[in-house]
């Protein structure tokens, strides 16, 4: 007898291969470290962004001082701002040892681990500043984890793995969101908020683990910033230096204002011009406005960025060190995103910020709810159990796709998820409170959001490119939540202005007998509120997911030009490597 299989045999092997192919990856090494890491990443944000606030109410403080915390996770929101430091920067020690990317998670890990720890020591009481400042350290640090855990993922995975590799992702930083979110509330009511804190921090223990066991990321190269024959001027520089960084930091405070909705960063800054009390509570109440207040944090956005430029602006005909050092940081990597997409770059980055359009507007999805005239409990039973269950169902899927499917086709097929999801929505609102239909939209949705999610990520990670990774990533990440900002402000007001234009001979009243046998009570407190009939709320939602769809509209037309645009640029560029390496062939032969 021999080895070889039969061309039968042979061929049902390689069908097989081809048919579990997608599902092969999440049985990888690379993909259960990047659960780990996923787990690492969630726990800090939500520990000090919503768990902590508990305890601070528990030990007394009031809700203007519980909503400052909130600023603690500020460094979530400008992570892009120091990525370049973590693209260019060795750590000490630990890199000749661990590489370049786990070097840095396992110190940013370690510094997670001492600030969860040192809170679980402290009483907000009587040590409230130092709490304050213990949280700040986590979320800074929980920031830059989540940067380089980003850039370990796409570093670590070739194009099959992406989608696995951020199904993975997503995964684990569900769980530590569910036990960031319920653990410490247990274990504070068995024993107490110390004890909790302490168990979080030693939970940080898998992610420490998911370093360690984790395999080396490919070579990492440090891209050198050509400062070609300029002469070093020591103490000039210095004051450069200063100068730029305050710039910097300004920007960060006013990006940060804009991104969080919270006037506290933009108003410590303007303090030390001079704002008094009085202009700094103007200030804060025209950021809390709706929907005016909107405007002006996209308007705050925008100001930062503008501000960040010209930190990082060479000096009009002087050439610094310090200048081309900031310029290529940041530039360099957006110029690199340029050129290897050339004629496709701003219309990626235009779909980046639409993909999730359709979602983000969904931000009175709580009201709509109890409108229809569901239980709180109803809700947390199903949104919160069997929604998460669906949303990883949808995860899954979704890093199966991009194995089985590639990444473009995944993308594509993720640009339809959330407008068609949308849709059940709209059949919802004409079920009244029904336990079945309410279970059957959120299935649909929270599995839709997974898939899209999971496809967005993957393809963000496809875009970076090796020396550039962690800026770029976190540019992406940092820029596809934008958009929403502004035009989630209106939803409240598209829900109102429907249902009054569905009263009477309105323009939407045609859609009125759709809630002709909703069940008495449904929708009744909120149209008393609003100053419409149920019918008429009802339509209002129902034109509110129309419209919702066709905003998911322009996600799907410009997915289908970035592929078509991408794929040609991909094609073209793979023919001119091999017209390269055939010359090369030709020259290297005889004559």
């Amino acid at each position: 007898m021999t080895d070889q299989a039969t061309p039968a045999a042979a061929s049902g092997k390689a069908t097989s291969a081809s048919r579990f192919g997608g599902l092969a990856v999440y049985g990888e090494r690379r993909v259960f470290i990047m659960l780990l890491l996923g787990f690492s990443a969630g726990l800090p944000n939500l520990l000090i962004f919503d768990t902590l606030s508990a305890w601070l109410r528990e030990s007394g403080q009031t809700l203007e001082v519980i909503g400052f915390f909130a600023l603690a996770t500020l460094s979530y929101s400008l992570k892009f701002v120091w990525a370049p430091l973590i693209d260019r920067t060795a750590v000490p020690i630990l890199t000749p040892l661990l590489g370049h990317r786990r070097s840095w998670m396992l110190l940013t890990q370690a510094v997670i681990v001492f600030g969860l720890w040192s809170i679980s020591g402290l009483d907000p009481s009587n040590a409230l500043l130092a709490v304050a400042l213990f949280a700040t350290l986590v979320g800074f640090f929980g920031a830059t984890q989540d940067i380089v855990i980003d850039a370990w993922r796409i570093e670590a995975a070739d194009d099959s793995r992406h989608g696995a590799m951020a199904a993975a992702y997503q995964m684990g930083y569900r769980v530590a969101m569910i036990v960031a979110g319920a653990v410490p509330l247990v274990l504070a009511d068995l024993y107490n908020w110390n004890v909790s804190y302490a168990v979080m921090a030693a939970l940080m223990g898998f992610g420490v683990a998911g370093v360690l066991f984790a395999p080396r990321e490919k070579a990492h190269s440090i891209r050198p910033i050509p400062v070609g024959d300029t002469p070093s001027r020591p103490r000039w520089e210095v004051l450069e230096w200063i100068a730029r960084l305050i710039l910097i930091a300004a920007a960060a405070m006013v990006v940060g204002s804009g991104l969080t909705a919270q006037a506290g960063p933009l108003n410590g800054l303007l303090g030390l011009f001079g704002l008094g009390t009085d202009g700094q509570a103007a200030i804060a109440d025209a950021w809390a406005a709706r929907p005016g207040g909107v405007y002006l944090q996209v308007v705050s956005v925008f100001s930062g960025l503008a501000l960040l430029v010209l930190a990082c602006w060479p000096i009009p005909g002087l050439r610094t060190r310090p200048g081309a050092y900031l310029a290529g940081s940041f530039g360099e990597p957006l110029a690199d995103f340029y050129k290897r997409f050339s004629g496709v770059a701003t219309l990626i980055l235009a779909l980046i910020c639409v993909y999730r359009l359709a979602d983000f507007v969904l931000n009175i999805m709580n009201p709509f709810y109890l409108d229809l005239g569901f239980t709180k409990t109803e809700l947390a039973e199903v949104r919160k159990v069997f929604g998460v269950v669906m949303t990883t169902l949808g995860v899954f899927i979704g890093g199966w796709s991009v194995a089985r499917l590639g990444l473009i086709r995944t993308m594509v097929i993720g640009a339809f998820m959330s407008p068609l999801s949308n849709l059940v929505f709209a059949w919802l609102a004409t079920q009244g409170p029904s336990l079945p239909a309410l279970t059957f939209a959120i299935g649909v949705d929270n599995s839709a959001t997974g898939y899209a999610g999971t496809a967005l990520i993957a393809y963000m990670s496809s875009l970076t490119s090796i020396g550039f990774t962690a800026t770029q990533y976190a540019l992406f990440s940092s820029l596809y939540a934008l958009p929403g900002k502004l035009i989630a402000s209106q939803s409240g007001r598209i829900v109102e202005a429907s249902a009054r234009a569905a009263e009477g001979t309105g323009p939407f009243a045609v859609l009125r007998p759709l809630f002709a046998r909703l069940p008495e009570g449904s929708l009744a407190a909120g149209a008393a509120t609003s100053g419409v009939t149920p019918a008429a709320l009802g339509v209002g939602y129902v034109v509110f997911f129309l419209y919702s769809t066709v905003i998911g509209v322009f996600a799907i037309v410009l997915a289908f030009v970035v592929a078509a645009k991408q794929t040609a640029l991909q094609a073209r560029q793979q023919s001119e490597v091999e017209e390269d390496a055939a010359i090369a062939a030709t020259e290297g032969q005889p004559s």
